[in-house]
């Protein structure tokens, strides 16, 4: 896989893609070829290649696909050769790194919505339950949730001992080992006490309900787990918070389905 990532960014003009939707995340085909002036068979190409070394990732809006910078093989990258370079090519990968972790990573058109993938050797049916079992979730999450899994039904989280119920707090699609959506929990000054963040709860509270996306695809062995948090308002403090904490929840989840543990740097509670 890093050669593909490697061969990938080898590349100016896939570079260049990179940086046009790191600056402004979901553009269609369309857009990129009219900010880039790149013919639409060369931007085509070139998108082909970022998809195949899961640089980018693309979601359906309509008629419309939508293409996401996916941060997540500059990660692993960086994690297994950085050490190996010298200064200035270690810097390089740093900086792209630091780049695709911006403030302004996986945006789309809108600013609004947090889209991340990351790839799991496991199966539908086992990541199925470990994003919906108690038995699972309290283990990367530190998160219980309380539901029969049915759309339309309500649900409670329990975490750090708290457990919060809200009538809008529900499933809002479930489809077993494809798709699974529900709205965000509720901010409550017992949910602010139990985390430790009473100083945002005023704006927190403020702010629209959000919702998150599970999309699951099997791939030759593995299941490709696409997450889309979206809803938020421009300027969301929740939106900050979940870009800060997905990466790190999904690579939990994926140590404790390909390994059996999650490492204590990725443990719930576990410092910052």
């Amino acid at each position: 896989m890093d050669d593909e990532v490697f061969k990938a960014l080898a590349d100016p003009g896939r570079r260049r893609l990179l940086d046009s939707l790191n600056a402004r995340n979901g553009q269609s085909l369309r857009e990129l070829c009219a900010e880039l002036d790149m013919t639409r068979q060369s931007v085509s190409k070139h998108l082909a290649v970022l998809e195949d070394a899961r640089l980018i990732t693309t979601l359906r809006r309509g008629r419309e696909k939508l293409h996401h910078l996916d941060a997540e093989p500059i990660n692993a990258l960086a994690g297994r050769w950085i050490s190996r370079y010298d200064r200035e090519r270690a810097q390089a990968l740093a900086d792209l790194k630091t780049a695709l972790e911006a403030p302004g990573m996986n945006r789309d058109d809108t600013g609004d919505a947090f889209v991340y993938t990351t790839y799991i050797a496991t199966t539908p049916e086992k990541l199925w339950q470990a994003l919906t079992d108690p038995a699972f979730t309290r283990r990367y999450w530190g998160v219980e949730f309380g539901t029969d899994w049915k759309p339309g039904s309500q649900m409670t989280w329990a975490e750090r001992g708290h457990a919060t119920a809200d009538p809008e707090q529900v499933v809002l699609e479930s489809e077993p080992y494809r798709r699974l959506s529900y709205t965000w929990h509720t901010f409550t000054p017992e949910w602010a006490r139990a985390v430790g963040g009473t100083q945002a709860l005023e704006r927190l509270t403020a702010e629209q309900r959000s919702k998150v996306t599970f999309e699951l695809t099997p791939m030759d062995g593995l299941v490709r787990l696409t997450v889309v948090h979206d809803g938020f308002e421009p300027g969301s403090t929740v939106r900050g918070m979940v870009q800060e904490g997905w990466p790190a929840l999904l690579a939990a989840l994926k140590s404790l389905l390909e390994t059996g543990d999650v490492p204590p740097a990725l443990a719930p509670g576990a410092p910052d």
